[in-house]
């Protein structure tokens, strides 16, 4: 039964157990947040979401208080406006002066306040907190001095993926969010996620920047500086400049790529047609000869790290695959090098991923041979952005452009991988192929597309029923993990992607991703795929001339040096 409070003199209907803050906006009123998140549990904590309510003495948080038949709030009274103004200052008063040279300049929530909220001189003497930088962490940069408490980064670490790597530290005036010890991030148990960084309103949180590197190579006449991009990036970066949620600018990021300096331009959805071509071929494999069931994916590197530190009783199920970004890293530094007559260490190879977890990736000793990594450096989506509009080019100006052969050429299944179910369709897409000798029927598998965390799935495939369930977030995946081994799930093929939804949500995306964002860059994948000329990965014809000229065959000895590795359990604290 709904709950009729009035807003502001207006009526409107809360559902039960809804706190007051969701019908406040649904009744077209705007109250500012700085602690509250979507699908976390609500604590009042910054209390700039007060509010007055009627027959009450004090000021209410509407994100903390439930709404209750007869309520009558006004969101914008002298009071309230008056104590979000006070509170605001006095974060202003411990916050450092130097939103120029800030990462989240333009981003930053609390700076969008001050605006908002008129503020405009410093009430309050300065009274900056004394701390220091953690850039030990190979994808993620901690400014404490930004921290405003809010917590927001603690919840979405521990709530929504169940990692739990930071927490509120000391008491009173001396608290702090640190890891655990108060060391720094590169010894926690932290899987380098991002989604902190995503729900941070400031700038205590921002992913290494890699920019300054890739400039200085981009102005080494002496390198061949390559570029690959993932396949989220081309529906999510016009976002960045302004251009609709899900607008696919695949041949602008091609030419504002080329207009930077990059010498080649590579589509990392190729690398996922030959990450599909290798784990689907080890799915049938471990079906036929009994190997370790289920096979879990192993594209996500957050993933990864969750599992060998927190479930390291499931590495072997784990799939040996590299992901498409180590794989064409891997492949550019061999067959491309000698295709193209260039030394291997004269080659700087870059990555543009949704993902600040890629970053760590990139630096595992795994991921290199003979002492050159695969990849060289790895740009968020933010990263990129910012190179495009430091390179004065305006991206919706260009016109299209065809990434470079021989690593351009992508099927559909490779684009889906961007979003929460869309490695485990292409690759059964292509497991179908292999079992059967011709693709499925049904090409699209939409039981295990949509928002949920957990979408699970039966497919039969040449009289065999496949189990299999595609789950994004870690914390749904610890889920997964520990009722397998209670028995209560029986599964044959599980995607895991670290961040919820997939990497249209990763770490290193835009800020400004609200939940009806996220489905329209998911559309915008799904619209690519269902318009594709080829959506099986094996139909990829640079893919075929790669396996004929390389690579030889799937799971071949080549293949297994170049495109596979292998995992290990890792300590907690390191």
């Amino acid at each position: 039964m709904k709950i009729p409070i009035t807003v502001n003199g207006r009526t409107v209907e809360a559902e039960p157990g809804e706190m007051l803050l969701a019908p406040i906006r649904r009744a077209g009123y705007s109250v500012p947040t700085l602690c509250y998140g979507e699908g976390m549990t609500p604590t009042g904590a910054c209390r700039l979401c007060v509010v007055e309510i009627e027959g009450r003495s004090g000021l209410a948080t509407s994100c903390a208080t439930p709404a209750e038949a007869g309520m009558e709030v006004l969101t914008h009274s002298p009071r309230a406006v008056e104590a979000r103004r006070t509170i605001v200052e006095l974060l202003l008063a411990r916050h450092p002066d130097d939103c120029l040279y800030c990462a989240r300049h333009g981003f930053c929530r609390l700076q969008d306040l001050a605006e908002d909220l008129g503020i405009r001189r410093r009430r309050f003497p300065a009274d900056p907190l004394p701390t220091r930088l953690d850039i030990s962490s190979p994808a993620i940069a901690r400014d404490p001095a930004k921290c405003i408490l809010c917590g927001k980064c603690v919840r979405v670490c521990e709530e929504i993926q169940g990692v739990a790597a930071i927490d509120f530290s000391g008491r009173g005036s001396e608290t702090r969010i640190a890891a655990a010890f108060d060391e720094g991030m590169n010894i926690s148990s932290c899987v380098y996620c991002g989604q902190c960084v995503r729900a941070c309103p400031t700038g205590a949180l921002a992913e290494q920047d890699s920019t300054g590197r890739v400039l200085e190579a981009l102005q080494d006449p002496e390198l061949t500086v390559v570029v690959q991009h993932a396949p989220s990036i081309s529906v999510t970066l016009g976002e960045e400049f302004g251009l609709p949620a899900g607008k696919d600018v695949d041949g602008l990021l091609a030419a504002a790529l080329r207009r930077l300096g990059f010498d080649r331009v590579f589509d990392t959805s190729f690398s996922a047609d030959l990450t599909i071509m290798e784990e689907s071929s080890e799915l049938v494999r471990r079906l036929e000869t009994g190997g370790p069931l289920p096979l879990l994916t192993s594209c996500s590197p957050g993933w990864i790290k969750f599992v060998e530190e927190f479930h390291p009783r499931f590495i072997p199920h784990l799939s040996t695959c590299k992901s498409p970004q180590q794989m064409l890293g891997a492949v550019i530094k061999t067959h491309f090098a000698k295709l193209a007559g260039i030394v291997p260490g004269k080659i700087f190879s870059v990555a543009i991923m949704p993902c600040t977890a890629k970053k760590f990736e990139a630096a595992r000793p795994e991921m290199a041979r003979e002492g050159l990594p695969d990849i060289d450096a790895v740009l968020t989506t933010r990263e990129i952005a910012r190179m495009i509009r430091m390179g004065g080019i305006d991206l919706a100006r260009l016109e299209p452009e065809e990434s470079d052969p021989p690593f351009g050429e992508r099927t559909t299944a490779g684009k889906i991988f961007g979003a929460g179910g869309g490695v485990m369709e292409a690759a059964l897409r292509n497991a179908h192929y292999l079992l059967t000798g011709s693709p499925p029927e049904r090409l699209e598998l939409k039981e295990i597309r949509g928002p949920a965390g957990i979408k699970e799935a039966e497919v039969e495939i040449a009289g065999r029923k496949l189990r299999v369930a595609a789950v994004s977030g870690t914390g749904n995946a610890r889920r997964v993990l520990e009722e397998m081994e209670a028995g209560l799930r029986e599964l044959d093929f599980i995607e895991v992607m670290t961040c919820p939804g997939g990497c249209v949500n990763g770490g290193g995306q835009p800020y400004t991703a609200d939940p009806e964002t996220i489905r329209k860059r998911v559309r915008a994948l799904y619209r690519l795929d269902r318009s594709g000329e080829r959506r099986v990965s094996r139909e990829n014809r640079s893919i075929q001339r790669l396996y004929r000229e390389f690579l030889g065959e799937p799971l071949s000895e080549k293949s297994h040096r170049l495109l596979h590795t292998a995992y290990s359990p890792r300590d907690v604290t390191k």
